[in-house]
């Protein structure tokens, strides 16, 4: 389910098919997300999921699409 919503998120936010998104997807590498990219990201995902504010350190270590999977769920425990 979470996967699923990002995906769908991700694929509005860089213009890429949601099938392409995997949990190994890297924001950088893969989608060529820059700085401003992973701002705007991580405040999509603090209002589509609900999770309150994600702090710089924490967002910095999101690397991949697993890696925020993984986050989230943390989160919504």
């Amino acid at each position: 389910m979470v996967f699923e919503r990002l995906a769908e998120l991700l694929s509005e936010q860089f213009g890429v098919e949601p099938e392409t998104i995997t949990l190994e997807t890297s924001f950088e590498e893969d989608l060529g997300a820059d700085s401003l990219d992973l701002v705007e990201m991580m405040m999509a995902l603090e209002e589509e999921f609900d999770v309150g504010e994600i702090g710089e350190e924490t967002a910095r270590s999101l690397k991949t699409v697993g890696d925020v999977v993984a986050y989230l769920e943390s989160k919504q425990q």
